[in-house]
């Protein structure tokens, strides 16, 4: 969770990249094969950095479901991204 929970539409809180480094670093070191989710704060500005620091899966709400975009579009604005990082 790279937020307070309780309500959509905060900011990414930073030194929440660094946890995701550090999880994907314990995972990658056990061998396990789980995905690692990253919720929170997530939009186009910063899912590259996300996607780098080793989240697999991406929930993202205020980022998708916005006044400014379809759905289709936030999607795809996410994706293009996020793209030049996926593993």
């Amino acid at each position: 969770m790279a937020v307070n929970p309780g309500f959509g539409g905060q900011t990414f809180i930073e030194r929440a990249q660094d946890k995701i480094v550090r999880m994907r670093r314990l995972l990658d070191g056990r061998g396990a094969r789980a995905e690692l989710e990253a919720d929170g704060g997530i939009k186009s500005s910063n899912i590259a950095r996300v996607v780098a620091a080793g989240a697999d899966v991406i929930v993202a709400g205020s980022a998708i479901f916005r006044p400014d975009a379809t759905v289709q579009q936030a999607v795809a604005e996410l994706r293009m991204a996020a793209t030049p990082l996926v593993r």
